[in-house]
């Protein structure tokens, strides 16, 4: 048993997946308009629609042509349901495609900008899905090489561009759209009131999904949960554990207790931070164990860097299990799982047993919880303006990702408290300029690695033989890829210069320039 969805109190609006990343930007752009939205698989068959009951279907974009073997399409009985659809790109193709309209391979594709012109529909047309606030001609960006040439019988062309006859086609009296271009992305001018027109407009979508809201629900709905019973909550640090926490001790107070263990390997400051938040600010019940001779005792002569994750997450299990094992009364446990994880694990029902958990490593499978998931509907914006709305403090809602094993990743070869002091100081040097220059909500994570050599360098005229350090910024929307950040060459001189000056035993700065793929944003 899990925290039952919140999704249920809201209009949603399902977004059918047809590949690439599509998806989630376009329910991104949903929840935006204060609509909630779900990703569903591209198999959903019309029975599942009609028991999900939603306001509106959009159907993604994808990497494939509709003309493919096995190319990914819809049980057509969707059509039926009386739901509004809108397609966009692939999606759009497909709706043109199975109603009888024409997607053509003309030759000629249409790759980023695009100018997009309305249709004359006359002085009694109108177009839903423009409405009356759009342009006669706007930029969108295109990414297709088939063509919706023709749009289905009964259906209104509404927009064109050069080359796609019918980029924009409607029949708003079956409730059915189509968009050859994307409108989720920033490049389209006016992508988003677009997106608006069709859930408020067609749809009849309320804009009620907002962090409040979500709050005041999932309080009600934790406290059905739990009851008089007790929760426990092990705390990372993190801002998933972080507001998760929050969100339940709101909802059940002095039901819930949270276990801290600090395993020496976090970020400079961070666990004197999350006991000052939780326990003092709060008034959170916090059992604090202070364990990072253990971790160090339990690393030394450890390098490959599995083991070092493996050794860690187990030693983490069993602190865990000692720390909790005076509160015999607790029956749930509180993890931070968001929406992605839910997505990434196909969607499905959770599992009664405790799951693999990315902010502390893992937790055994044969502890018996049922499982307290207030976040597992939100996004990692979302969560962090949730956040926000709890009263957690800036340093912990925005808090940038943080791997589940700490600096123990981040240092190559042994770990060693030595190295730990070391990585800390040029790690929070790195954060302290990144937010004075007030980049540090522009990168997704940026921080710094020890690496298992050392370099000569010259000091006061004098030969040195110190660590060198490397610098990792890197921008990313969901971690899934990444870009290294082009940051200003005088922050990186500011960076490099303080680490050399200020943290002794390391002579040298490299900045990481390799994006994901073909690397990964963490060393380890």
């Amino acid at each position: 048993m899990t925290t039952p969805s919140i999704g249920t109190e809201f209009d949603t609006v399902l977004v059918v997946d047809f590949g690439a990343q599509y998806a989630q930007l376009i329910a991104r752009r949903v929840r935006e308009a204060h609509v909630h939205s779900e990703i569903v698989p591209h198999d959903i068959t019309a029975a599942e629609i009609r028991e999900r009951a939603p306001q509106g279907i959009i159907f993604s974009g994808g990497p494939a042509s509709v003309h493919a073997d096995g190319a990914p399409t819809i049980d057509q009985e969707i059509y039926d349901t009386g739901v509004p659809i809108l397609g966009i790109c692939y999606g759009g193709q497909l709706v043109a495609r199975d109603l009888g309209g024409e997607v053509a391979k003309t030759g000629r594709g249409e790759y980023g900008r695009a100018d997009l012109e309305r249709a004359d529909l006359g002085t009694d047309g109108r177009s839903l899905l423009f409405g009356d606030d759009a342009p006669d001609s706007q930029v969108v960006w295109m990414s297709h090489f088939d063509t919706i040439t023709r749009a289905p019988e009964g259906f209104q062309v509404v927009a064109s561009t050069p080359d796609t006859p019918a980029a924009a086609f409607e029949s708003p009296e079956r409730g059915l759209y189509g968009v050859q271009f994307h409108p989720e992305v920033v490049h389209t001018q006016m992508g988003q009131d677009l997106l608006k027109h069709f859930l408020y407009d067609a749809c009849g979508c309320r804009p009620s999904w907002t962090m409040l809201s979500v709050i005041e629900t999932q309080v009600e709905a934790i406290r059905a949960q739990v009851g008089d019973g007790r929760a426990i909550c092990g705390l990372s640090g993190g801002v998933d554990s972080a507001v998760a926490a929050a969100l339940v001790h709101k909802a059940i107070g002095h039901q819930l207790t949270c276990v801290f263990v600090d395993t020496g390997l976090m970020r400079k400051d961070e666990g004197d931070q999350v006991v000052e938040t939780f326990k003092r600010n709060f008034g959170i019940e916090l059992i604090h164990v202070r364990a990072a001779d253990r971790f160090f005792d339990k690393l030394a002569g450890v390098t490959d860097p599995e083991d070092k994750r493996k050794a860690i997450g187990e030693l983490f299990i069993r602190i865990f299990e000692d720390a909790k094992g005076g509160i015999t009364d607790a029956d749930f446990l509180v993890q931070g799982t968001l929406y992605p994880d839910v997505i990434e694990s196909g969607g499905g029902a959770k599992a009664a047993t405790i799951k693999s958990h990315h902010n502390v490593g893992g937790l055994p499978e044969d502890m018996d919880f049922d499982l307290v998931e207030p976040l597992r509907d939100l996004f990692k914006d979302e969560v962090r303006r949730v956040g926000e709305e709890l009263g957690l403090p800036e340093e912990i809602v925005w808090r940038q990702p943080f791997p589940g094993p700490g600096l123990g990743v981040r240092i190559i070869g042994e770990v060693t408290p030595d190295k730990v002091a070391l990585l800390q100081e040029a790690d929070a040097i790195v954060r302290v300029e990144l937010h004075k220059a007030g980049m540090d909500r522009e990168i997704w994570q940026a921080f710094a690695v020890l690496p298992d050599i050392k370099a000569v360098g010259v000091m006061g005229d004098e030969r040195t033989y110190g660590y060198p350090c490397i610098i990792r910024a890197v921008t990313s929307d969901d971690a899934m890829t990444a870009d290294w950040a082009r940051l200003p060459y005088d922050l990186l001189e500011k960076m490099s210069s303080r680490i050399i000056n200020e943290v002794p035993g390391i002579n040298r700065v490299a900045y990481d320039i390799t994006s994901k793929p073909p690397g990964t944003i963490e060393w380890e």
